[in-house]
């Protein structure tokens, strides 16, 4: 399976981490896009979490619009946005290609591949929703980051591994990250 997984500035970038770590080791082709803004809340978020996405696979940014996964003619199973900002959502929503990670998500929208947006504010506002809904119509899976609580979380890294899991099984990756529903 070949991933194209981009890390926009909105607060969560830990979910980006996470999910770049279980792909790799799912044996996922990953490619990673880091936005300027999601380098300044991995700092400040995270210990290392740009170190441990280059070791997850190919590392780009939002700048190198020139590579290869900006084209159709590449072929990627799915791109995910984690966490998805909603100044990405906006721009992906009204097809404004201006850096590398909308125009990817552009690219699997029009190639009608998976695009999985894991996006993170709150509360919403309308604009966030219209946008939202626009993309959901469009195709993309729109996947907020909200934990469950069902499984009984311990730590901050449970709920993690929650919504993280859920993404996996969206891109049909089998996991265990998180205990599933048992009535």
């Amino acid at each position: 399976m070949k991933v194209v997984l981009a890390v926009t500035g909105a607060s969560g970038v830990v979910y980006g981490v996470r999910l770049a770590s279980e792909l790799a080791k799912a044996g996922t082709e990953l490619t990673i896009i880091v936005s300027d803004a999601a380098k300044r809340v991995l700092a400040a978020e995270t210990q290392d979490g740009l170190k441990q996405l280059k070791r997850h696979g190919r590392l780009l940014t939002e700048h190198d619009i020139d590579a290869d996964i900006s084209s159709g003619s590449v072929e990627t199973d799915a791109v995910v946005v984690c966490p998805c900002s909603m100044k990405t959502s906006a721009a992906i929503a009204n097809g404004y290609a201006y850096n590398l990670i909308c125009r990817t998500a552009d690219v699997a929208i029009k190639e009608q591949r998976r695009l999985v947006l894991v996006v993170r504010e709150m509360p919403f506002s309308a604009i966030h929703l219209e946008n939202m809904l626009k993309l959901a119509r469009l195709g993309a899976v729109i996947l907020p980051a909200c934990p469950g609580f069902y499984h009984e979380p311990k730590t901050v890294n449970d709920m993690v591994d929650h919504v993280v899991g859920k993404v996996l099984d969206v891109l049909g990756v089998e996991s265990e990250l998180y205990k599933r529903w048992n009535s």
